[in-house]
Order: structure tokens, then sequence, then C-alpha cells
């Protein structure tokens, strides 16, 4: 049975009753408050062993009382909770040495999880300075899935932790990144960012590391590559899964050893960077074909951190339309206002490009409508329902560049495409890995399978009619090569 002291602080006395009365079943003493002058009372008097308390009360905001508890008190754990969920609140709670942040409405059971974590840990936690207060909020929305990813994020501030952001084209991967290093120890180092698919593949090594003068044909000085551009700072490798085998092996090496070769240097070069990488491709796929290495897939993914797609999280669109709105109007575009009926509209609406769709839909309604008020009829005339679906999931198993612009009255064939896939593979004279055969039939598997699978809706017997398989042959298949259906449109 759990043991110690509770001191608990809301001025909602429902909330203050269910929490006790969980934490008494649980087996520890509790005392509730409804105002922040008796809660340091008690604090100041040695009461307690944890406290859990709501940032607004009547009389002081508990981010003020934060600083003088754990001055007085440094090894006092102080879990907050709040109903203004933001990436700000759990900052702040984060900042001021809060143990945990927990939004409202929150689950008991987790509570209460924390609360015997939080009892169960050495009183020895040291918590980092507060950091200046910054105005602009770099991530915006209220819901349950981006409530998980601000207090991962809080929890992550103050580590060197390597982390591996999943997640589709357009959900902010980069916005994560960067407030990763905005808000952590390295923010007065620089910030960093290079996009592996954006690199033309026989330079992303002198990019990344740098090259000396003479070392290739063209190269007429020293370039510092981005790890020298970053010392002291954040590296930020997007689309991690474009990256060549070559290349690859180089990065595993400097994260293995901490220290780099420039192209055509001899001498190593030690590094002190943090690595944050990012990827839309599924990385698992990639591993089983040969194309990218298992063991750098294990020293990037540290910390994983998977950012939800918009349609999982349309409670949000509400907040992030309001604030694209204020962005707009702050670069000098009329302040706009949206009406309920159109954002219903708008959650009606699949946001295949994610938040980056949404942002230039409210920036193209801002600049070409005389309108204050953005109605649904304006909306509909922006958005469509044949709008495509998102289903171009082939990449996630390719070693391809990017899709080949189609000249007017052209259609690429699967025979096309595959053609210079192979040719991609081929690239350079050398040989792939043995099992190409295996390999490149799962390739084609992929994509197929999870087409069909979003046609069907998701039901398998309809699936498997339609490919011609036994039902647990096509379930055996979902499972090896991990597919996640995208639901097609009705």
């Amino acid at each position: 049975m759990a043991t110690g002291n509770i001191l608990i602080a809301d001025d909602d006395t429902a909330i203050r009753t269910v929490i006790s009365q969980a934490l008494s079943r649980a087996g520890y003493e509790v005392r509730t408050t409804g105002n922040a002058a008796t809660l340091w009372s008690w604090v100041q008097s040695g009461e307690g062993d944890l406290i859990i308390t709501d940032v607004v009360m009547p009389d002081e905001n508990a981010f003020e009382l934060l600083p003088k508890m754990k001055k007085l008190r440094p090894n006092l754990p102080i879990i907050v909770m709040s109903a203004q969920n933001t990436f700000m609140t759990a900052i702040r709670a984060s900042e001021r040495g809060a143990y945990d942040y927990l939004p409202k409405p929150f689950d008991l059971r987790e509570l209460v999880a924390i609360v015997g974590r939080a009892m169960s840990e050495p009183k020895n936690r040291v918590h980092a300075e507060p950091l200046a207060d910054i105005e602009r909020m770099p991530l915006v929305g209220r819901s349950p899935a981006m409530q998980e990813i601000y207090r991962a994020l809080a929890r992550l501030m103050q580590t060197d932790l390597t982390v591996m952001i999943s997640g589709e084209s357009g959900t902010g991967k980069e916005l994560v990144a960067r407030a990763l290093h905005d808000y952590g120890k390295r923010q007065k180092g620089a910030f960093v960012a290079i996009n592996m698919a954006a690199i033309p593949r026989d330079l992303i090594e002198s990019e990344l590391f740098g090259h000396e003068k003479g070392a290739f044909t063209g190269a007429t000085q020293r370039y510092a590559g981005r790890f020298e551009q970053a010392e002291g700072g954040t590296l930020f490798l997007d689309e991690i899964g474009d990256m060549p085998m070559e290349a690859q092996t180089r990065l595993l090496r400097v994260l293995q050893q901490g220290e780099y070769t420039t192209v055509g240097g001899r001498s190593a070069i030690k590094t002190n960077v943090r690595i944050i990488a990012a990827t839309n491709r599924e990385l698992g796929g990639l591993i089983r074909l040969g194309l990218f290495r298992e063991d750098l897939f294990f020293r990037l993914n540290v910390v994983p951190l998977r950012l939800p797609p918009l349609r999982e999280r349309l409670e949000d669109i509400g907040d992030l339309t309001q604030h694209f709105f204020a962005l707009a109007a702050a670069e000098g575009l009329p302040l706009k206002r949206i009406e309920a009926v159109a954002l219903e509209r708008l959650k009606r609406h699949r946001w295949p490009g994610n938040i980056r769709e949404l942002e230039n839909l409210t920036r193209r309604l801002a600049a070409l409508y005389p309108q204050e008020v953005v109605t649904a009829q304006l909306v509909d005339l922006e958005l469509s329902d044949e709008t495509p679906i998102a289903t171009a999931r082939h990449t996630a198993a390719s070693g391809m560049d990017g899709p080949r612009t189609e000249e007017p009255g052209e259609r690429q064939t699967l025979a096309d495409v595959m053609e210079r896939h192979l040719a991609q593979l081929f690239h350079g004279g050398g040989l792939p890995p043995p099992g190409l055969y295996h390999r490149v039939l799962r390739e084609i598997e992929y994509p197929l399978i999870s087409a069909t699978l979003a046609a069907a809706r998701g039901n398998q017997i309809k699936a498997a009619e339609l490919l011609g398989l036994n039902r647990n042959t096509l379930r055996k298949k979902v499972r090896d090569l991990d597919i996640r259906w995208v639901r097609a449109p009705r």
C-alpha cells in the first residue's frame, strides 16, 4: 500500500474531492485547499511529501508560487494541472521546476501513477533555471494528441537526447525540432537544418561533413559542413529516410565516436551537437528492404515522437485558423474572422496536406477576399470534395529521389516507375545488397495492398477478394509489411 502525505490545491471543489478520493483509496494521506495562501503556509511548515496544484488560483497563479516552493524545498515534487492546455503551459511548468504537467481533463489512473512514480524516485532531482519567456507560441493546439506532444517536449527540453520525429508531410516536424532547440539548453547555439531529399545524393556527405580545398573537381576552397555550422547547437536532419547508404555509414560513425572527417580531410574533428532527425517515411519498411541501416535507426530513435496528422486533431482547427489569420495580419494582410459554419466545413475536409495546407488556405482567404468574416461559401470556393487523399505511400519503401513531373497527356505506368527505381538502385555502376528480387517484390506489395485496403475501407475479406488472395495470406502480409492503410474518401 502506498504511503505519504499529498497536498492538493484547486479552487474547484469537485476536482479536489475526486482527486482526494482516488489518492486516499491508493493509501495516501491527503489535505486539500482552494487557495494558494493555504498551500504556501503548509509548504512553509514542512507539510506534504508531494503537491498537486492547479495553475489558476483565486489569490495567486501557481507559476508565481512554484519558484518560491522549489527554493524553500527543492526536493518537493510538484504536479501542475491546467485547463489552459497550450504548449507554453507545459513549458512554463517544466521551467519552474514542476515534476509533471497534466492538462485538464485528465485520467485519474494516470494521475495516481504519476504520483506513485514521483514518490518512489530519489528526492534529488535537479531542475533547470527558468528560460526567458518567448512571446510567440511555436506550436498551437489543445487536442489530447497535442497535449502528449507538449508533455514530451517539456521533459526533453533540458536533455541532449537524440530525437526521431515521424509524421506525414505538413505536420510541423521542423517546428517541433526548433521548439526543442529554442527552449532547450542549447538555445544559444545555432539551429542548422538540412533536408536529405533536397540535396543531390553525391553531395550529401560534403554538405554534412564539409570538404577540403581540392577534395574533388570544383572544390576551390574549404567548405564548413552542417556539423561544423551547428557546433554547440542542434543539427536537424530532415527526411532522414532519403539519406544514401554511404552517408548513413558515416553518420553512424559520428554518432558512435563523436567525431568526423571532412571529405578529403585526414584529421578527425570532435563534434558537440544535438541530433534531431525527422521522416515522413516508414523506416521499418526501408530497413527490411535494405535501404536504411538498422543500427543507425536505433542510434537516432532514442526518443521517438510521432506528430499526428491534422485529421486526428480536428478540434485544433479553430485555434490553428485563428493563429494563421493573426500571422497573416502581422505580415500586412487584412485580419479575418471565421464564422462557426465555415469552421465546421473546415473540419469535414480530409487535409491531405495537413497543417501546411490549412496555413496556405488561410493566407489565400486573407489575401483574395475583401470580406472581414470568412463564410462557409468562401471556404467552399477554396475547398473541393475532389481533393485527392494522400495515398502515395509507395515512396515509403523506395529509394527514388522524388516523383517525376508528368508531361501533359502523359501517364506513368507501373513499369515506368519500376524502371526508374531499378536504375536508381544500380546508379553509379555499383551493385545493391543481395536479395533484390524479394525486396522489389515487397516494394510492389506495400502500395498495392495499402490502396486495396483503403478502397475496401479496411474490410480484409473484401480486400482479399479484390486481390485474389486467401484472407489469412493477406492478414500475414499486412502484419509483415506493417501496413497502415489510409481511409479512402466516401
